[in-house]
């Protein structure tokens, strides 16, 4: 086990470093296993294609990442955790800004929502109530924070995931707010 993830991380390097010498649809797995002296076999036995290494880099990395910040968070502040896995692809942009431009079947922007999508319906059914909180609802939720997430990103001026996470959080709670209140002005 040990050496298929020293495999896998020599891979992910490789292609961590050619992602910042050209354009990701100019990468061929030829390029990856050169750079890191592996042959195709090697990273055929791994990954599908580059786009399931980009993915894998994602699930790694920032599941370790959200593990940890999982376990240091107590209580329900969510603000703190939502702050942290941000600070971890602010410091990643240069990596989650190439990935995020990669369009069409298998791109990070898809895989990035399946991730969410059970974590967002699992709170919207927690905050109005119900457990079959109906997909529709969720999908709008989980666009949103994709297309939010996206946009900050890809920002050429990305401002610190504090600032970023503030004016969401401003949005978020006082839209909420807002709405309560016209369905309950008394």
């Amino acid at each position: 086990m040990a050496d298929s993830n020293i495999t896998k991380w020599a891979l992910a390097t490789a292609l961590r470093e050619l992602m910042q010498e050209m354009p990701f649809d100019k990468i061929q797995v030829t390029h990856i296993c050169e750079r890191c002296s592996l042959n195709r076999k090697s990273f055929y036995y791994h990954f599908k294609d580059k786009y399931d290494l980009v993915n894998w880099i994602f699930d790694t990395e920032f599941i370790s990442v959200a593990m940890e910040l999982s376990g240091e968070i107590t209580g329900d502040d969510r603000w703190e955790l939502i702050e942290r896995a941000c600070e971890y692809f602010y410091e990643n942009r240069a990596f989650y800004r190439k990935a995020l431009r990669i369009k069409g079947q298998n791109s990070f922007s898809d895989h990035l929502r399946e991730y969410c999508f059970p974590l967002i319906k699992n709170r919207v059914a927690h905050l109005i109530g119900n457990e079959a909180t109906e997909d529709f609802t969720v999908d709008f939720f989980t666009d949103a924070m994709i297309c939010a997430i996206e946009r900050w990103l890809l920002d050429k001026d990305c401002m610190p995931p504090a600032q970023f996470v503030s004016k969401a959080k401003r949005i978020i709670q006082g839209g909420a707010a807002a709405i309560y209140q016209e369905m309950n002005p008394d």
